[in-house]
């Protein structure tokens, strides 16, 4: 067996970045992930394995496809589940799984998506036994009562206090979200509207738990120093026994066709107001994805970018001004932001915004600004070798969203496939007035002089 070294592999990559700026081609790199093993327990339950023993360190990750695009009746039941994993099962204390984990030198913790939710820990190889007996329990008899329901309800009503209704920019995204998705569940937050959360029964979480949480809805990935067949063996008597659902059903919602702007404008105490603007984009693994990526980029990646460049540093209106492309299984969004300076009007500033994106669809970006995007993208990569747990949720992310695992070598060609053209074509394709959403967050007009210390929040989603 050939024993890998993630460093070496960071190493490899970084240098293999410098070779591509300064020829601009491609060259093969030895990709970790090639040596992936798949295998599906009888129960339906997929397990991916990857030894790597450079280091003593196994990541363990568990994705559970359910995200909060599966909810039907309640909003914010898949991470009100990220919370409630924690409070306890028929043999682990509420708080045990964590203590136990941490006690030994481990880290462990969990988020949600519209798409999935991960619980994910990363321990030292003889704890990996620990792990995956736990992770088991918690799955095959979690504690759902009234009671953990009512305290973890209060956690997730303060957390989406917090972190959304009292951030502009968390309720500007909410918004955006909910103006782009009109059809579809991804326009809901993933922590849930607050009536949902205030009004769900314990009787719709037990029902969402035997339906999502079950083996053939559940990929585990397990990367790093550990021993494959023995490994298998103890993953089939933990979690052999995880009852299988005889059909998980999926939200049936779509996204349609935009047939015009659609427009928000929130009254809130603000002193910085925010612009945020989406257009609907392809899903994940979509083959104009990298064009977009590479687009994002040259708009808005660090201060030589177009629209820091112009809407902060030359005009001085913003003080702010950033995007990306945000690419999902079902669907994706190309979304924009600004913090408009204070004595500066937001209509101009969104004037200038639009403007420079609207460039880009009509003249070539540069040599310069093509092969910087392309840098940060493909680093962005390399760094997905540097631990075993970047490896392992790149790993889950691929396959749980893709169904396969594209290779690096795969994924460095398309970015360097990408040319001024494509940029230009993507952007005049998806990017239009026709088919953009716009918020905009101003000051009531009687609370000017309101202000607010947290004005900044990109996309807000459940989890760490």
């Amino acid at each position: 067996m050939t024993v890998r070294s993630p460093v070496n592999f960071f190493l490899a990559g970084l240098a293999l970045i410098s070779v591509l700026l300064f020829s601009g081609s491609a060259q093969a790199v030895d990709d970790p992930a090639a040596s992936l093993r798949q295998t599906v327990l009888a129960n339906g339950l997929t397990v991916l394995t990857l030894e790597d023993h450079s280091t003593p360190v196994v990541s363990f990750q568990m994705w559970v496809r359910a995200g909060s695009r599966d909810e039907t009746f309640y909003t914010g039941i898949a991470h009100l589940f990220e919370h409630m994993m924690f409070k306890g099962s028929k043999r682990v204390a509420p708080e045990e799984h964590a203590r136990l984990v941490g006690s030994r030198g481990g880290r462990i913790n969990a988020y949600t998506s519209r798409d999935v939710t991960v619980y994910h820990e990363d321990v030292t190889a003889e704890s990996l036994p620990l792990v995956l007996a736990l992770e088991a329990e918690r799955v095959q008899n979690l504690d759902i009562s009234e009671d953990t329901l009512e305290s973890e309800r209060e956690v997730v009503l303060e957390e989406r206090r917090m972190r959304t209704e009292d951030r502009p920019g968390g309720v500007a995204f909410e918004a955006l979200a909910a103006l782009a998705w009109q059809a579809h569940p991804y326009r809901w937050p993933v922590i849930g509207w607050r009536a949902d959360v205030e009004a769900v029964t314990v009787e719709a979480c037990r029902s969402f738990f035997d339906t999502y949480y079950s083996a053939n809805n559940i990929v585990l990935v397990i990367v790093g120093d550990i021993d494959t067949a023995e490994t298998l063996a103890r993953v089939k008597e933990e979690f052999g026994g995880v009852r299988r659902a005889e059909s998980i059903p999926r939200n049936p919602g779509k996204v349609v066709a935009q047939r015009g702007e659609r427009r928000s404008t929130i009254y809130y105490p603000v002193r910085i107001p925010l612009l945020y603007a989406g257009w609907h984009a392809p899903k994940a693994g979509a083959p104009d994805g990298d064009a977009l990526d590479v687009a994002s980029q040259i708009l808005s990646a660090g201060r030589s970018s177009r629209l820091y460049r112009k809407l902060v540093h030359e005009n001085e209106q913003a003080l702010y001004a950033e995007g990306g492309y945000w690419a999902m299984q079902e669907a994706g969004l190309f979304f924009a932001v600004a913090g408009v300076r204070p004595g500066a009007e937001i209509d101009d500033v969104e004037a200038e915004f639009f403007a420079q994106i609207d460039r880009m669809a009509r003249e070539p970006a540069s040599d310069a600004e093509l092969a910087k995007a392309k840098a940060i993208l493909e680093v962005g990569l390399v760094e997905g070798l540097s631990t075993t747990h970047s490896l392992a949720s790149r790993i889950g992310d691929d396959y749980v969203l893709l169904g396969r695992v594209r290779s690096l070598d795969e994924r460095l060609a398309a970015i360097q496939a990408v040319t001024a053209e494509d940029v230009m074509r993507v952007v005049g394709d998806y990017l239009g007035q026709e088919s953009r959403s716009v918020v905009q967050v101003i000051s009531p007009p009687a609370s000017g002089d309101q202000t607010s210390d947290d004005e900044m929040a990109g996309p807000a989603e459940g989890g760490e």
